[in-house]
């Protein structure tokens, strides 16, 4: 069984998209990772940031129901206990659980209000990194129907705490979690257009600005910003040029 500190943290992080050799090349301009391939049936190309594995490149089936997307995976020391409670309080489990020889076990779900997430428990100990660092995820966001109980369903399966709420007028609360007091993301009710509640996951860059022309020149799309948000930090909402949707944070100069 893994242990007790990989409860509740983004542990890892899938890319499934129709051409992995052109998001590999993407990702490489815009975040500056590198790849490895894993020895494993099917391949599996993954990320790293520096010397850091961060998370994996895989196809996306054809014909598959979903559109090029990123998934994280949330740890847990026990993934069938982990997988029992969350049945419990209305989740449904899309996929697994399936072992990956040596290293762990995982699930997909819906959690109640339909956003896909990943279950991960790993074989043996699973290292906090720290804070995060440029190349980084930095930030995991939720946009959902009611942002109240889809926090009381991760805080009860993970021991998330609130560390803050925001105001934002016409938009809600924008909630603000975290693991130990360390802020992991927000979660908030989804706005007006968006079209089926889902998480964004943030990569951590030097300058937001400069990335998101990089975006651009590399054909990709911006979704919202480059813009400002309280505290200081600058974000931008990106598209890919195969479709699947990521962020990018800058934090503030000081």
């Amino acid at each position: 069984m893994a242990q007790e500190s990989v409860r509740g943290r983004f542990v890892w992080y899938d890319l499934a998209t129709t051409d992995p050799t052109g998001a590999i090349a993407f990702y490489r301009d815009i975040v500056g990772w590198g790849t490895e391939e894993m020895p494993m049936d099917p391949p599996y190309t993954m990320w790293v940031n520096g010397d850091r594995p961060l998370g994996g490149v895989v196809p996306l089936p054809e014909g598959a129901p979903s559109p090029p997307h990123w998934m994280s995976y949330l740890g847990t020391p026990d993934l069938d206990v982990t997988l029992a409670r969350a049945r419990e309080l209305g989740a449904n489990v899309v996929r697994g659980p399936e072992e990956i020889p040596d290293i762990g076990r995982f699930a997909v779900i819906t959690d109640p209000q339909g956003a896909y997430v990943s279950f991960y428990s790993p074989t043996g100990e699973s290292p906090d990194p720290g804070p995060p660092c440029v190349g980084d995820f930095s930030w995991h966001e939720l946009m959902i129907d009611d942002y109240e109980s889809a926090f009381a369903f991760y805080a009860e399966l993970f021991g998330w705490q609130v560390l803050d709420e925001h105001d934002m007028g016409d938009a809600g609360v924008y909630l603000i979690y975290g693991r130990d007091d360390r802020p992991l993301g927000g979660i908030f009710n989804r706005p007006p257009g968006v079209p089926y509640n889902a998480w964004i996951y943030y990569v951590m860059v030097d300058d937001v600005d400069r990335q998101a022309a990089a975006v651009v020149a590399a054909g990709g799309e911006i979704l919202h910003g480059p813009l400002e948000v309280p505290g200081g930090d600058r974000i931008v909402q990106i598209r890919d040029p195969q479709g699947a949707v990521l962020a990018l944070h800058a934090v503030a100069s000081t």
